[in-house]
């Protein structure tokens, strides 16, 4: 089943429904995609830091490419730079690995994983002995400039932001040669970011969702704490429409008009998640849901600090989330 489409400020189109690939272990990750290609997927959503781009390839090169099934132009593949990688001088190096994992000449969007640099060096995680991360002072402005060379050497189509509030945001497009096309953050109903979706739609910045289920399967969640697809309000709007919780809530990303990428290993979930225009909510049952906002985030590294949660990286002058929106 084909889905429907965002048009970026480029013009390009990034279809509404992708398969996230975060939290897929290697083994699991190219049955996935295939399972996602040969279901009508044409959006695949990676990143370096999930350490499975090369088996995201493996799954490509099955399926994309001169007499595969699908033709390269047919698909819209993402990937995002790391914080270890923001000094202008690896962006370049940091693309190129991404594009050999993935076995593609090009990318159709880069993002810009976090504004917060971490130390340089090949350790995803640089920590101190006390579990803190060592930082750099690498601006996340003079990284976007690095980015924008991407796109001038035709490695990308586009490039854009992921994590990144409003008001960093506003500097990146207000020095950009090429105008950040997405915004991709955490979306869900429990975090229904619409102050951030309207700031970023006035600007041309359009928004895409991960962990648009609430990440039900993340290992920090602590006992008793609500599971979205678990709500007996989104299970009976399901019922009414003969649909699973999960596709009520895709549906719901997409009648917003954001882009979401909801992550699955298991090839029936794959295809339902997809199957997602053949009904569509009442203006009641949008407004239902979107009063479960909370302005909850469930997907941000927390640290125990006598004895309570604080963010990791709330220190790091680029920290984005304390800021309203």
């Amino acid at each position: 089943m084909s889905c429907t489409y965002v048009t970026l400020s480029t013009g390009q189109m990034i279809p509404s429904v992708g398969l996230g690939t975060w939290k897929s272990v290697p083994a699991q990750v190219k049955q996935a995609v295939l399972a996602a290609l040969d279901n009508g997927y044409r959006h695949i959503d990676c990143a370096a830091a999930y350490s499975n781009e090369e088996n995201v390839g493996e799954a490509l090169r099955e399926r994309v490419g001169p007499g595969k099934s699908l033709k390269r132009e047919e698909l819209f593949l993402t990937s995002k730079l790391w914080n270890t990688e923001h000094h202008p001088d690896d962006v370049e190096a940091a693309c190129r690995r991404s594009l050999t994992h993935l076995g593609v000449s090009y990318l159709d969007l880069y993002l810009m994983h976090w504004p917060m640099a971490f130390e340089r060096g090949s350790v995803m995680m640089p920590s101190n002995a006390d579990g803190s991360i060592r930082y750099a002072d690498t601006h996340y402005r003079d990284t976007w400039k690095a980015m924008e060379t991407l796109v001038d050497q035709g490695l990308v189509k586009a490039i854009g932001l992921s994590n990144f509030n409003a008001r960093q945001t506003d500097l990146i497009l207000s020095i950009a040669r090429h105008k950040p096309v997405v915004n991709q953050v955490e979306c869900h109903p429990f975090l229904a970011q619409q102050q951030l979706l309207t700031h970023c739609r006035d600007r041309g910045v359009a928004v895409a969702a991960y962990s648009p289920l609430g990440s039900p399967d993340r290992p920090w969640a602590s006992p008793g704490e609500p599971v979205l697809m678990g709500d007996p309000r989104i299970k009976e709007i399901a019922r009414q429409y003969g649909k699973t919780a999960a596709q009520v809530i895709i549906r719901w990303h997409v009648q917003r008009g954001i882009i979401c990428i909801p992550k699955s290993i298991t090839p029936s979930r794959i295809q339902q998640n997809l199957q997602v225009l053949d009904f569509q909510l009442t203006d009641e049952d949008m407004k239902l849901i979107e009063s479960f906002n909370r302005n909850e985030r469930l997907i941000i590294p927390t640290v125990e600090k006598g004895g309570r949660k604080i963010y990791r990286d709330g220190l790091h002058p680029h920290f984005p989330f304390h800021d309203p929106y």
